[in-house]
């Protein structure tokens, strides 16, 4: 049986929405062309700069797993990835590589609010699902900034090594080199408190997360993320997380949980 967890999202994406975007090429119409080559950085790399989302699942199979209804319930999720639901959306239950420990996580938080519900992080990847992020790329890092009111993400590229001893944090620590055109994130030291979705599949401090993102063209990118959490997990597993660029959107907007929240109380009865 599939149990939801409600959470808060945003609906809006940018707040100067008829401003065009420097540098986006267009259709004769005057339209973004989503189908542009990849835009290059002045050192020649891919520029993965830009205001993105998760492709969404059409609805019609969100509602073939979760019920008809399921929209009429869940309205923040009309459009919304599988994958914020569970992160094994396409494994058959007996597939999925729980440990005995995590299944049993899973099953203590079907009746539980996520740590977003009490204005704490989503943690990676659940904050990259939930509402748009946007990624500026500088010469020697890489920062990621979240609608969802999480700390920014560094990644660095200047050539540094993972920590030995990272101070565990929501986000982990994360180090990129490129691999052609791809670039190969590597992130550990996470603090164990997050979730990988909805479902509330746990990660570990063990947890080392390998990330590759690949930008297809101007408007598309694809993310593969491998987990390997060997506490939690029988073995590494890899989910690929498609994503499209939001055109003309520079910026992404303010959200500070706990100013003026009135659901919680009610989210607890």
């Amino acid at each position: 049986m599939l149990v939801l967890f409600v959470f808060l999202s945003t609906s809006g994406y940018a707040q100067w929405l008829s401003f065009p975007t420097t540098g986006t090429p267009r259709t004769r119409d005057g339209k973004p062309n989503l189908t542009a080559p990849v835009p290059r950085a002045p050192d020649g790399k891919p520029d993965l700069s830009g205001v993105w989302e998760p492709e969404p699942t059409p609805l019609n199979e969100l509602t073939r797993a979760l019920g008809e209804h399921f929209a009429d319930l869940q309205l923040d999720q009309r459009e919304t990835t599988k994958y914020t639901v569970n992160l094994f959306w396409d494994l058959k239950p007996e597939e999925y590589p729980l440990r005995p420990e995590a299944a049993a996580i899973v099953k203590q938080r079907e009746h539980m609010l996520g740590p977003t519900e009490y204005c704490l992080p989503g943690g990676i990847p659940f904050t990259m699902l939930i509402t748009p992020f946007k990624m500026v790329q500088a010469p020697r890092e890489i920062v990621m900034l979240f609608e969802h009111p999480d700390p920014p993400r560094q990644i660095h590229t200047d050539g540094r090594p993972l920590p030995k001893d990272p101070d565990p944090s929501w986000l982990g620590s994360s180090t990129g080199t490129w691999q052609g055109k791809t670039l190969v994130v590597e992130t550990i030291g996470f603090n164990g408190k997050s979730w990988l979705d909805e479902f509330g599949h746990p990660i570990s401090e063990s947890m080392h997360l390998t990330e590759r993102f690949l930008r297809r063209d101007f408007g598309h990118m694809d993310v593969e993320m491998t987990f390997d959490d060997p506490k939690f997990y029988t073995r590494p597993f890899k989910v690929n997380l498609p994503m499209r660029l939001i055109p003309d959107s520079s910026d992404i907007l303010e959200d500070v949980c706990p100013e003026n929240e009135k659901d919680l109380v009610h989210l607890k009865h």
